[in-house]
């Protein structure tokens, strides 16, 4: 009985485990990798005949996004998930592969124009499709027999609608083994759905720690707080554009938004219009309104008993072509734009920040986590421009980071999570999902309280019978990428400083010697042509 570790190991996105027991093989999560996470979505660490099932935590692509390549490359077993993350993955994995394709047809676009080779993209329309041949549902709590010995149940992780926690038991050569998978653990008190389930003990435990080096900052009120920030901005003429996931995050600010407006909190427009600009949220809204029996919390479930829609307000618009999209940057009327992605990384959100960012009347709201090498990490971090569709942008406009939004659970609630096992005592816990100076980190927090914990590295394999690693992984090496809006590593940062303080250098020695500046000169060149060799 095995447990081998195939991405967010050290890293956020790009979930994928994998667990042998009894000649089977099966895989929790099959995500893709995003931002400036390391490992190629391309290609995976193992043959994908040689899955047996899949179970699936939740519908988000750092999660689900590389199940159709799973299947193109040869998956034929089964795949197990909540209910209503089977239907949110019906358009998330779809419109992930409209944009694979329209990505692969772009590099092509250039290749053919350069003389590079073509590309193909990780998988198509056709492949997302087919996901439903091989997709069985089941209810929280209900227990399914998943292959000889493998017993699964799904418990409400309260991170997103349909999200779960996965407990599997697991039987071989007269061993059992109870796993916990915790998923993406959701913060507490959130709209619409419930709050995450703590289980009460197990064998093993391979938990998130997204947010496990901090809190989130306290929040009272998170309808006042949201609607002081668009009142101000609509009073100054602007535009509050949020970036936002289109499945989960998008309801609940819609969510929040009717309960502004009811009360009338924003006094320079009470009936501000509002834009959704995302055919998938526009999508994924209409499963918010469907059978939501035994997913949400107390009091959306009253909104939905006594006929009232959680998102029903006046002057609420969806767009749903391109042209629509590109007309609300051509509109002057002061409004709120929620578009995807949530991480500013693809999608119509970079047209409307290219339009946005460099009018000081305007406001970005950040409404949930940004990845490191992500474009909403830079600006949270307080870049001065950024550089978009080959056009730098100043960014003057209002940033502002809503960490009363986030989806996921901090630190103290990781902790507190993790406390309730007691019975058994876990022997080993795994800390996965965290960035790579993150995730140590909460290991060793968790080790703090009395369990056996570590950050597993990439590949690395874990006999769970004899409770050692039998394997060890590495950690890829970072991308650096361009400063497109992207982050790039440290160490290259420090070099562009010094490159700029030489070049401050070399425009004051304007009028000195000529022998001075001769010599300085060479000794440049002699220090560029050891580096370039």
């Amino acid at each position: 009985m095995k447990l081998s570790f195939f991405g967010a190991d050290q890293c956020v996105t790009g979930s994928c485990h994998c667990l042998e027991v009894n000649g089977k093989r099966i895989l929790v999560d099959c995500g893709l990798q995003q931002g400036r996470d390391e490992v190629s979505n391309a290609e995976f660490p193992f043959a994908a005949n040689a899955i047996d099932c899949v179970l699936v935590t939740h519908a988000h692509i750092d999660h689900s996004g590389r199940i159709p390549m799973l299947i193109k490359q040869g998956f034929r077993g089964r795949i197990l998930t909540t209910r209503l993350t089977a239907d949110l993955l019906d358009i998330m994995l779809l419109d992930s592969a409209h944009i694979q394709e329209q990505d692969a047809e772009w590099k092509n676009r250039k290749a053919e124009r350069s003389g590079a080779p073509r590309v193909e993209p990780l998988y198509t329309i056709e492949d997302a499709s087919r996901v439903r041949e091989f997709l069985t549902t089941c209810e929280y709590g209900e227990k399914v027999e998943l292959c000889q010995g493998v017993t699964v149940e799904f418990v409400d992780a309260g991170h997103l609608l349909g999200s779960a926690s996965i407990i599997v038991d697991a039987e071989e050569d007269g061993v059992s083994k109870r796993l916990v998978f915790s998923g993406d653990l959701g913060n507490i008190n959130q709209p619409i759905i419930r709050d995450p389930v703590h289980i009460h003990g197990a064998d093993y435990v391979v938990m998130e720690s997204t947010y496990g080096d901090r809190n989130h900052t306290e929040v009272w009120s998170y309808t006042d707080d949201l609607a002081a920030i668009i009142d101000k901005t609509i009073a100054r003429g602007g535009n509050v554009v949020i970036p936002s996931f289109a499945v989960g995050r998008t309801q609940e600010l819609l969510y929040f938004i009717r309960e502004i407006k009811d009360a009338g909190l924003v006094k320079s427009n009470p009936d501000f219009p509002v834009y959704i600009d995302s055919p998938l949220a526009k999508k994924a809204t209409t499963i918010f309104t469907g059978n939501l029996h035994g997913y949400l919390d107390e009091d959306a479930l009253e909104l939905v008993q006594d006929g009232t829609h959680m998102f029903n307000f006046t002057n609420l618009r969806m767009t749903e072509t391109s042209e629509e999209s590109k007309a609300l940057n051509m509109d002057p009327t002061p409004k709120v734009i929620i578009s995807a992605s949530g991480m500013c990384d693809a999608g119509r959100i970079r047209h409307h920040l290219k339009h946005n960012l460099w009018r000081k009347e305007c406001t970005v709201a950040f409404v949930g986590y940004q990845g490191e090498g992500t474009l909403g990490r830079t600006l949270l971090e307080g870049a001065k421009s950024v550089k978009m569709f080959g056009e730098e942008i100043a960014v003057n406009a209002e940033i502002v980071n809503f960490q009363g939004l986030s989806s996921h659970a901090d630190r103290d609630h990781l902790i507190s999570w993790i406390a309730d096992f007691k019975e058994p005592k876990p022997q080993h816990v795994f800390v996965v999902h965290g960035d790579r100076e993150v995730a140590p980190f909460f290991a060793q927090t968790v080790a703090g309280m009395g369990f056996t914990a570590h950050a597993p590295q990439y590949t690395e394999v874990y006999d769970l019978i004899a409770d050692t690693v039998v394997q060890k992984g590495y950690l890829p090496e970072r991308k650096v990428k361009s400063a497109g809006g992207v982050k790039s590593s440290a160490a290259y940062e420090r070099l562009v400083a010094v490159g700029e303080m030489l070049m401050a250098s070399i425009k004051r020695s304007k009028g000195r010697d000529n022998k001075s500046l001769a010599r300085f000169a060479d000794q440049l060149r002699q220090l560029l042509e050891k580096w370039e060799a």
